[in-house]
């Protein structure tokens, strides 16, 4: 009897074993994802909407080249909506798994882990409703992407306030995530190397959000 039980507690280690390598396998896919290939296309929004604070011909030039690309829809599917689907669906995962205990330890860090949960629930709503005004219903119901629709859109105060809170959260989780990558996967070891890398990914979150806000600026005026 002690035998059999010697290796039903050897299973369960090892089914534990697994499970382990599984998660460990699944949080540095998740990390990874949300810096390749996501980050591109949060890169590739902000210099194009940037635009817009130059002229809207220029806006509508970048616009018209990104929908020529050559098999579009494949690019979009495979290197945008799969990879964000599946970063997504493990970060609702650790927002539900996840304890907030803040108030209890309120050190910057463990601010930093909430304040990541809580963006990225605003941010996925955010792409959700983003996605489907101006790309799948432009697809669906041939409606245009150009300056006008834009302006149009952001002359409702609520479309204004939304974008403005979607761009904010979204710029804050992709750069504190930044950091959130390079330490995980020990790209940067030590704790004055950290420190000063979180400095320069706060930097990047004011500047990509100083120039999302100047191209949201450019659309009403």
């Amino acid at each position: 009897m002690m035998k059999g039980l010697m290796l039903l507690v050897g299973a369960v280690q090892t089914d534990d074993n697994k499970l382990a390598k599984y998660h460990f396998f699944v949080r540095k896919l998740h990390s990874f994802l949300g810096v390749f290939p996501i980050s591109i296309f949060l890169i590739e929004h902000l210099i194009t909407n940037s635009l817009a604070t130059i002229s809207p011909r220029m806006f509508n030039t970048a616009v018209s080249y990104m929908q020529s690309i050559p098999y579009l829809a494949a690019i979009e599917i495979l290197f945008i909506a799969l990879p964000l689907t599946l970063h997504a669906l493990y970060g609702l995962y650790i927002v539900y798994v996840a304890e907030n205990n803040t108030f209890r330890y309120p050190y910057l860090r463990n601010w930093m882990f909430y304040l990541q949960r809580g963006s990225a629930l605003v941010t996925l709503v955010f792409i959700l409703i983003h996605v489907w005004h101006l790309r799948v219903a432009h697809s669906l119901y041939g409606l245009d992407i150009n300056f006008l629709s834009v302006q149009n859109q952001m002359a409702d105060p609520l479309w204004l306030t939304f974008y403005i809170i979607g761009l904010l959260t979204t710029t804050f989780h992709f750069a504190n995530g930044l950091w959130n990558f390079s330490v995980s996967w020990g790209i940067v070891v030590g704790e004055h190397a950290q420190n000063f890398l979180w400095k320069l990914c706060m930097l990047f979150f004011i500047f990509s959000s100083i120039l999302g806000i100047a191209a949201i600026r450019a659309f009403i005026q």
